[in-house]
């Protein structure tokens, strides 16, 4: 990485990180932004990694255990009836807003998330790219039928009246934690059209992004001339990929994000700070600087 100062605090960056991210913006007009859980912990979102880029807790349910698993879709079903609620009241925050503030003003092109919490969109962000899908939506495997998450909900609660009220501290991504067999008579909704599996139109661990989104994710990586990665470690290769293949195309990625990267020795710099402590005033600094044409 570049020899730009780090700031001595995970809170604040400095004048010049904020002037070499600002330089950035306003010199490559096809800013690619690669964001991940860091920029939405803000909104009261957990993240899946510390500092050190060291996973938090358990693994997730994989897809495959998932699907094949009555167990595992009972287990997963119940926590997610006690943690979606808690992610669909969450808010885009100022980093969240800032990035629309940049793509308005022509300064981002476009966004690549890992995330699923759909904050981006809500704060008015165009053409963002769900690299793993949405939690806010549940597709049928047998007929395709897409529902909204929230209309799952209303069955998950009906069906299942006394574990809706139990407390349940709550996990990244619409997740929560039980206590072992609390899941045991759990009812698991089905379609309502053909009586199919239903699964959360998501990315589960140990499943592929879905071929035609990841060509759309590789296009908008073709096409931008820099990258600027928001609150990812990438230590999954489904997002350090673009990462990479953005540095070896000789153009420069940029990162925002407290610990350490998987790609820290493809950066040009870094600022080790917090997403909504950083984007705001950088959107401010590269309004100053573009000018009423801008």
């Amino acid at each position: 990485m570049n020899d730009i100062p780090q700031a001595g605090t995970p809170a604040e960056a400095s004048e010049d990180q904020l002037d070499a991210l600002a330089h950035l913006l306003l010199t490559h007009r096809k800013v690619l932004v690669l964001s991940g859980a860091g920029i939405s912990t803000a909104s009261g979102i957990p993240d899946y990694r510390d500092d050190d880029g060291v996973r938090r807790g358990r693994l997730p349910i994989q897809g495959e255990e998932f699907r094949h698993s009555e167990a595992a879709r009972k287990r997963y079903w119940a926590r997610s009836m006690l943690g979606w609620p808690r992610l669909a009241q969450a808010k885009p925050n100022a980093a969240h807003r800032a990035i629309a503030q940049l793509q308005a003003s022509g300064h981002v092109a476009a966004v690549l998330t890992q995330n699923v919490d759909g904050l981006h969109q809500q704060a008015g962000t165009r053409r963002v790219i769900e690299l793993h899908g949405s939690i806010h939506a549940v597709r049928c495997l047998s007929c395709g039928t897409l529902y909204e998450r929230a209309q799952i909900q209303n069955e998950l609660e009906q069906f299942n009246p006394a574990l809706a009220q139990a407390e349940a501290v709550i996990l990244p991504d619409g997740d929560a934690q039980l206590e072992p067999d609390a899941d045991a008579a759990f009812h698991v909704p089905s379609c309502s059209r053909c009586g199919g599996m239903l699964q959360p139109d998501v990315v589960f661990f140990g499943d592929g992004v879905p071929v035609a989104r990841g060509a759309e994710a590789e296009q908008a990586a073709r096409d931008c001339d820099a990258m600027l990665v928001v609150g990812s470690s990438l230590m999954v290769l489904s997002g350090f990929r673009f990462a990479r293949m953005v540095a070896e195309a000789g153009k420069p990625v940029a990162a925002i994000n407290r610990g350490v990267t998987r790609a820290d020795p493809l950066l040009a710099f870094k600022i080790a700070a917090s997403a909504e402590s950083v984007l705001p005033r950088l959107a401010t600094l590269v309004a100053g600087r573009s000018g009423p044409s801008a």
